[in-house]
């Protein structure tokens, strides 16, 4: 005698009590089916971004769930998907024109097919029941009849679990909260705070991605400073300008903003990366401490769904909560930059001695003004890194910063009334540590300097360019100039001023290298160091 769909109903609630999570109940649930219709297997298959299929539970391959992914319109199971209609197959079916074995694994015998649409309560298709026998499975009209039923009661048991967990959490935010606000609390530093803020707010709240931008103010941008997506592409994502982000305008209207589903809504920027990290609807909370915003908390869900009313207002509490904390730990790092304040001005103090020493044993001025002029120079440029320093995020300082600060020096101090000299910066603003900050600038000092002093000297016009380039692995320096061109037999390590010697002996202590050459009749000084020595 054939189960009843009360019977079947009863099995389901009952898997329902026991399950401790989605992918729990999916699994019971496909067995239970592959026991009522006495079948060889039965999988469910779940709508992923770009309407292809994702394998959620199986009989037959359970090793391969969340690993085995089909399509758009792949296979019957993929037809069925788009079509939102049954497909019966009810003999023959691994000859059927639109049958498709799963990626990777081995065709079984399959003689009869069924593969019926999963669809919620809107009548949104979201995935695919699918049930193969070995044996030829006639599917008359009362046992189609039955198979529709069955797969209706599935989908609104899986969707009545899904509201009950939506419910058993909206109970537990207050919990998660806690526990998020606590653990961040007792954490002193700023970097440590934003990264438990992402994996901890993910985890609780059960988020697919979460992210955290703050504000550089004099920039008008949001710079990505921690996420706990593992996707190298995700973790490098360039600052965002607030007029041009779902992101800024959180923070602009001090308010969550929600974009239910981020692959179709126009306002998105980077639909690409949420197709491939399959994110869905997203909510950006500002992160504000008395009303002056310092970020946003940007969580991402793996699947379209609504943000209730709770939880939102946890995701609130918990961002002003995270705001106090991280200004707090800047305080803190601040009051022991201080107390390290002593020993840097010492090394700097050291630099500068060294400095003097070279120049002193490679004495070639004319006049005592010269020397000084230099040897002011260079310690305007370490000043440069501190001033910065006091200005910007903590104890990092942008190369693209220290270069602009240089140049503007350079042309107030260094250049002739006569010389018509147009300067550029471009490139990623890299940010460094303070001691490799010093070194950096030390660099770009000596070879702006040199542009100018030996690069116009019979040129009355042209440009000097500034490039900053980083790698994954590397940063790479260039200043260039349009001026006099370099000798043809020009070698940097033979026939080296004092300037250009400090650049390659800097160079060598960041574990770089230092080269200089005529390219299409531009001069350009080049600096490489691996990526991590200025990190």
């Amino acid at each position: 005698m054939k189960p009843t769909l009360d019977s079947v109903n009863l099995q389901f609630l009952e898997a329902m009590t026991r399950a401790g999570t989605k992918d729990d109940l999916l699994s019971e649930y496909v067995w239970i089916c592959k026991g009522v219709f006495d079948c060889d297997s039965c999988d469910i298959l779940y709508r992923e971004p770009g309407d292809g299929l994702g394998l959620r539970a199986s009989t037959m391959v359970p090793e391969l769930v969340h690993r085995l992914r089909m399509g758009k319109g792949v296979g019957i199971t993929g037809q069925c998907l788009l079509t939102g209609e049954p497909f019966f197959i009810r003999k023959g079916a691994q000859d059927h024109k639109l049958f498709a074995n799963y990626p990777g694994v081995e065709g079984s015998d399959c003689e009869s097919l069924a593969s019926l649409p999963l669809i919620d309560r809107n009548k949104h298709v979201y995935g695919v029941l699918l049930l193969a026998s070995s044996q030829q499975w006639n599917f008359h009209a009362s046992e189609r009849k039955r198979l529709i039923d069955l797969t209706n009661l599935l989908s609104l048991s899986v969707q009545g679990y899904v509201g009950a967990f939506q419910a058993g959490n909206q109970s537990n935010r207050l919990g998660a909260l806690s526990e998020v606000s606590k653990t961040i609390a007792t954490s002193p530093y700023v970097e440590e705070i934003l990264q438990l803020l992402v994996n901890l707010t993910a985890q609780q709240f059960d988020y697919r991605v979460c992210t955290v931008r703050l504000l550089d103010e004099n920039r008008g941008e949001l710079v990505l400073r921690a996420t706990q997506a593992p996707a190298k592409a995700y973790q490098r994502k360039r600052a965002i300008k607030l007029g041009e982000s779902i992101a800024g305008r959180a923070i602009e209207e001090n308010r969550p903003i929600i974009v239910r589903d981020v692959l179709t809504d126009p306002e998105y920027v980077g639909h690409d990366l949420a197709e491939e990290q399959g994110l869905r609807s997203m909510i950006c909370v500002p992160l504000t401490l008395q009303e002056r915003p310092i970020g946003v908390l940007s969580c991402y869900t793996s699947e379209v769904r609504t943000f209730q009313p709770d939880e939102i207002k946890a995701l609130e509490t918990l961002a002003k909560q995270a705001a106090v904390s991280i200004e707090h730990a800047k305080l803190q790092v601040r009051n022991t930059l201080m107390q390290e304040m002593h020993h840097r001005v010492k090394n700097n103090l050291q630099q500068v001695a060294s400095l003097l020493r070279l120049q002193m044993r490679m004495s070639s001025y004319d006049t005592v003004e010269q020397a000084l002029s230099d040897t002011l120079n260079r310690i305007l440029a370490i000043a440069s890194v501190h001033d910065l320093l006091s200005r910007e995020d903590l104890d990092h300082v942008g190369i693209k910063s220290i270069a602009e600060t240089l140049v503007h020096h350079q042309q107030s101090s260094l250049l002739l009334p006569d010389r018509k000299i147009k300067f550029e910066v471009r490139g990623e603003d890299v940010t460094l540590s303070m001691n490799h900050a010093t070194q950096v600038a030390l660099v770009l000092n000596e070879l702006i300097q040199n542009a100018i002093e030996h690069g116009f000297e019979v040129t009355l016009q042209g440009e000097i360019h500034v490039n900053i380039e980083a790698h994954d692995e590397e940063v790479s320096l260039w200043v260039s100039n349009s001026g006099d061109s370099l000798p043809p037999d020009f070698d940097p390590s033979v026939k080296s001023n004092l300037g250009l010697k400090i650049v390659d002996n800097l160079a060598r202590a960041l574990a770089g290298k230092f080269t200089m050459r005529d390219v299409l009749g531009w001069t350009v000084a080049e600096i490489k160091f691996p990526r991590h020595s200025g990190e």
